[in-house]
């Protein structure tokens, strides 16, 4: 699941990113309206978290240009304005929540994953092929009625695999999109096998039921047939 955490003072949007990837969610940051308006038109998040004082576009410009557009993603909005008005604005705008700062971080998150619930449909937060089924909030896996046990390595990757389902997916693109490390001088192709390896393991006990199937020379690919 990825969040755009859009605030302005980089202590409170860094203690925001780390709390969030500490819940194994994917944060993205933007410290000025405009880089908001720029990253919502052009990239595609689960959430967003706007602060509505920003330099540059204010976070009810980007709140109302997102509806205008007919984005549905949840927006809560996280402000010190706690006048009345101000939550009413927030809100006809086209907020989904509207939380005060200073806040805790637990009532923070909770709302977060009920708006992950609540906002997208099943089909989202649900990735399934066979009897494999993943639930992304709750970042639960089971294959048929097995509750599978993966690390937030292994899951993050069974994930990339399964929204990418039927599509070939490269080391490279794993490199990239999975670890997070595009530029590294060496390949990280040892570390992703090995992972894969342990990966295959856990979802695919049965070689005759496999899921997760290697396209030789090209990377992997996650369908119910071999490709």
């Amino acid at each position: 699941m990825k969040i755009l955490v859009v605030e302005d003072e980089a202590k409170v949007a860094h203690a925001l990113a780390d709390g969030f990837r500490a819940e194994h969610y994917d944060v993205a940051i933007a410290t000025t309206g405009e880089d908001a308006f720029f990253r919502l038109h052009t990239e595609t998040f689960d959430l967003v978290v706007l602060d509505l004082m920003l330099p540059g576009r204010s976070g009810i410009e980007i709140l109302r240009s997102l509806r205008t557009r007919g984005v549905s993603t949840p927006v809560l909005v996280l402000s010190a304005r706690d006048a009345v008005e101000d939550r009413v604005l927030g809100l006809d705008s086209g907020a989904d929540d509207y939380v005060l700062k200073p806040f805790a971080f637990p009532e923070l998150l909770a709302r977060v994953r009920a708006l992950l619930r609540r906002g997208r449909t099943d089909e989202l937060l649900r990735l399934r092929v066979g009897n494999l089924e993943m639930d992304r909030v709750t970042r639960r896996v089971t294959r048929g009625d097995s509750v599978v046990a993966l690390t937030a390595r292994e899951f993050d990757l069974l994930e990339y695999l399964l929204r990418n389902q039927g599509r070939i997916v490269s080391r490279e693109m794993l490199a990239h999109d999975v670890w997070k490390e595009p530029a590294r001088a060496t390949p990280l192709d040892n570390v992703i096998d090995v992972h894969m390896g342990r990966l295959r393991k856990k979802i695919d006990p049965d070689p005759e039921a496999r899921l997760i199937h290697t396209v030789r020379g090209v990377g992997f690919v996650v369908r119910e047939t071999p490709p």
